[in-house]
């Protein structure tokens, strides 16, 4: 389906987007400082799958669509960055519980929950929605076969590199979070600062204004 050096040379470029801390990056630290490893690798899970729909929307073409509409991406972008500053907030009221239960186990949050947080994330994040729409078409060859499966593909291949480099910042992240662990003030200032972290990143997507290139 595709040549050897064209798939290189996405891979490549891929690589270089990816490992640059993108919204999803610190989605993924935050959850991490303030929930622990397990926290940060389901959060990665959640935000893999909801980047897997939009890579599927992007290939069937609902992309396109929404990236045509003002109206339609500032909804996305509205929601999502309004989900993320929901969590900061709510990291940030809840630090003294997190600082508290650090005494022990850490914190106790179901593993559904957590997926459903970072598929909200990935699935609305229009950063992501930019990237597959002004990224993914400049591979495609209309001779080599479906154009929906070779964007599909493609974009599964940027999901999987975001998953290892998201994996890799999980573990620095909740590394820290065990030595910061060792004193409740470090837990409530490592709860809040996670907490910033998103209501940062909320705010960043809201003001925006990069509108995605069209397929």
């Amino acid at each position: 389906m595709f040549s050897v050096e064209t798939l290189t040379t996405f891979v490549v470029a891929a690589f270089i987007m990816v490992v640059i801390p993108g919204p999803t990056v610190l989605f993924t630290i935050g959850r991490a400082m303030s929930l622990g490893r397990l926290g940060g690798f389901l959060s990665i899970v959640g935000t893999a799958i909801g980047s897997i729909v939009l890579v599927v929307a992007v290939a069937l073409g609902v992309g396109t669509v929404v990236a045509q509409s003002v109206v339609l991406f500032t909804i996305v972008k509205v929601l999502g960055a309004g989900y993320l500053i929901y969590l900061g907030i709510q990291a940030i009221r809840h630090r003294r519980d997190a600082a508290e239960a650090m005494t022990g186990p850490v914190p106790r949050r179901s593993g559904p929950r957590l997926l459903v947080e970072g598929f909200v994330v990935g699935v609305t994040n229009p950063k992501s929605i930019a990237f597959f729409l002004a990224i993914l078409p400049q591979f495609v060859d209309l001779h080599a076969g479906s154009v929906p499966m070779q964007l599909f593909v493609l974009g599964a291949i940027v999901v999987m590199i975001g998953v290892a480099c998201d994996a890799l910042w999980v573990l620095l992240a909740s590394a820290a979070r065990e030595w910061f662990g060792r004193s409740p003030r470090r837990i409530e200032a490592m709860s809040a600062t996670g907490g910033g972290l998103m209501i940062g990143l909320g705010v960043f997507l809201l003001v925006w204004s990069e509108k995605p290139a069209s397929a």
